[in-house]
């Protein structure tokens, strides 16, 4: 079996959106820019998600930046529930911004405890 593991991301049915420390968007796997399509999609990268964001949003994920912790929540829209899961990601052992992985929950679904 030949795998190309550069192409992992673009496989996944979730979003995943990653930034650097200035909010400049790095990098947007196939699902993220179909999700962030009519604000431009796949065009956002490069540009700075704080520009979309309102100023609360904005300085809890400046927070995230400097303090190294994570923010895991979940929302509603359009009757589309998502598990929204943000962490800071890590360079030469410091961190170098942000990654939103955003996942669609099914209805119903399942919580066990183990």
């Amino acid at each position: 079996m030949n795998i190309d593991f550069t192409q992992w991301p673009n496989a996944l049915d979730f979003a995943i959106t990653i930034c650097d420390t200035k909010g400049t968007i790095l990098f947007m796997n196939d699902k993220s820019q179909q999700v962030f399509a009519r604000w431009g999609g796949k065009e956002l990268i490069g540009k700075n998600l704080f520009d979309c964001h309102s100023e609360n949003s904005v300085r809890m994920i400046k927070e995230m930046i400097a303090s190294g912790k994570s923010n895991t929540y979940t929302i509603e829209k359009k009757g589309i529930k998502k598990l929204i899961h943000q962490t800071p990601w890590y360079s030469n052992g410091k961190v170098a911004g942000m990654v939103e992985i955003s996942i669609e929950t099914p209805e119903g679904m399942p919580h066990r405890i183990r």
